[in-house]
């Protein structure tokens, strides 16, 4: 093996590598995201430690992945695709680190009002339904990743506007539910704050795929609008 093939073979490990931890720290996010969901219907609150702790491991691996990102452009110097895979790859990371601290959110969101004694399974909106679908949009994201899959991609960049109709529709039955009876306000803010947390998961999971088409196919489709997606 000559000196360029040995530098190429090491460069495609340090992007596998790379590519490889990227996944770990969705695989973080995805947990959290799924342990807030079930707390909010289980009330187990004491799960809530576990969901913070775990922000705080993604939380380093941004910041390693950072490093990772900026070491390979400054001694590798990627042109094309790789340059945009690592710089995809910045992108992504940013998006899983918000997403994670969304679940955070949702865990506190939960925490208070079942320490206030109340259930929120009484307020009949569909807040399951909704994490459930935002999840299913992270974890698709995710494997588009790890695919370079665009068709998937597109897929999930489209489901969010499921998501963003079904969180509207949520925050109108809350919203009835404060003006019936007052004395529900204070826990209705409360899911509120937790199911804009789950709307603003689906919109990472979103930016997320549309990153992968840019590695992929080198367009940038932000703030296109969801019909002008191929």
């Amino acid at each position: 093996m000559n000196e360029s093939q040995h530098l190429s073979s090491q460069f495609d490990e340090d992007l596998a590598r790379l590519r490889t931890h990227v996944l770990q720290m969705g695989g973080l996010v995805e947990t959290q995201v799924s342990a807030a969901i079930d707390a909010y219907s289980t009330g187990e609150i004491a799960s809530v430690k576990t969901i913070v702790e775990t922000d705080r491991k993604v939380n380093e691996l941004e910041k390693a992945i950072d490093d990772d990102c900026a070491h390979i452009i400054a001694k590798r110097q990627p042109a094309a695709s790789d340059l945009r895979l690592v710089l995809g790859i910045s992108k992504i990371v940013t998006d899983l680190e918000r997403a994670g601290d969304e679940a955070k959110k949702i865990a506190k969101g939960v925490r208070r009002i079942y320490e206030g004694g109340h259930l929120p399974s009484q307020y009949g909106v569909g807040i399951r339904h909704l994490a459930e679908a935002a999840l299913v949009m992270v974890r698709e994201a995710l494997d588009a990743f790890a695919r370079l899959d665009t068709p998937l991609a597109t897929s999930v960049i489209r489901a969010d506007t499921d998501v963003d109709t079904e969180f509207k529709s949520i925050i109108r039955q809350l919203i009835t539910h404060m003006m019936e009876d007052p004395r529900t306000i204070t826990t209705s803010i409360d899911i509120i704050n937790i199911a804009r947390a789950i709307e603003r998961i689906g919109d990472h999971a979103k930016n997320i795929s549309e990153q992968v088409v840019y590695v992929v196919e080198g367009r940038d489709i932000r703030h296109q609008g969801k019909e002008n997606i191929k």
